[in-house]
């Protein structure tokens, strides 16, 4: 929710987790794998709000294929999901979908009662919420020493040495961000070169949002 992504900035918690209960644990679990010289990763939940509907392309520029290649090609990602994701192979597709409401005098746009999709139909905006995760690795660079093999195939000892954040999740998310942004400003900019400057209307005053 907006009150709390501005609760971080105020709190000013460095894990970035705007939760304050499951920010103290993350950052307990952090020190302890600090004094431990290991490492961990995390996943990151990005919500985009109010974005235009219609942006995209149904078959090789899906906004979700243009945003998981945007979130792959940062350091550390290792995976990424939409909506559901992976949960949603446990869903029936009568629990899945996401169904229209009716108009009504609130709303000038059809939208869904869920969103389980996470704001695209068919690799286009749908003018709800956006939700996708990544998945950062856990860093490698860690103080334990541990086995590994030299290029003619010698088994050695590697020690890493020098300082190395214990977890890296907390400074994906300006990464994440800035590159979500650029993916749907593009696909805005590709959208207004094929139809001329038309509004792009969006849910965000929606009533039922």
């Amino acid at each position: 929710m907006p009150e709390d992504c501005a609760k971080v900035k105020e709190t000013k918690i460095h894990t970035r987790c705007p939760h304050a209960p499951s920010a103290a644990i993350m950052a307990a679990r952090i020190q302890q794998l600090r004094a431990a010289g290991d490492s961990t990763g995390g996943i990151l939940t990005t919500v985009v709000r109010g974005c235009p509907v219609g942006l995209g392309e149904p078959c090789f520029d899906k906004v979700e294929a243009e945003l998981a290649k945007a979130m792959m090609s940062l350091p550390a990602t290792k995976g990424f999901e939409v909506g559901t994701g992976f949960e949603g192979v446990k869903m029936t597709g009568s629990q899945h979908n996401d169904l229209f409401a009716g108009k009504d005098a609130d709303s000038s746009l059809l939208y869904t009662r869920t969103n389980n999709a996470g704001g695209t139909l068919g690799g286009i905006t749908s003018g709800q919420d956006i939700v996708f995760r990544v998945a950062i690795k856990p860093v490698s660079s860690i103080s334990l020493e541990q086995e590994t093999a030299s290029f003619d195939g010698v088994v050695e000892k590697l020690v890493v040495k020098g300082r190395h954040d214990p977890c890296v999740l907390s400074r994906a998310s300006p990464l994440v961000e800035s590159m979500t942004a650029i993916v749907l400003c593009d696909l805005a900019m590709r959208q207004r070169a094929r139809v001329g400057p038309t509004p792009l209307q969006s849910l965000q005053s929606n009533s039922h949002r």
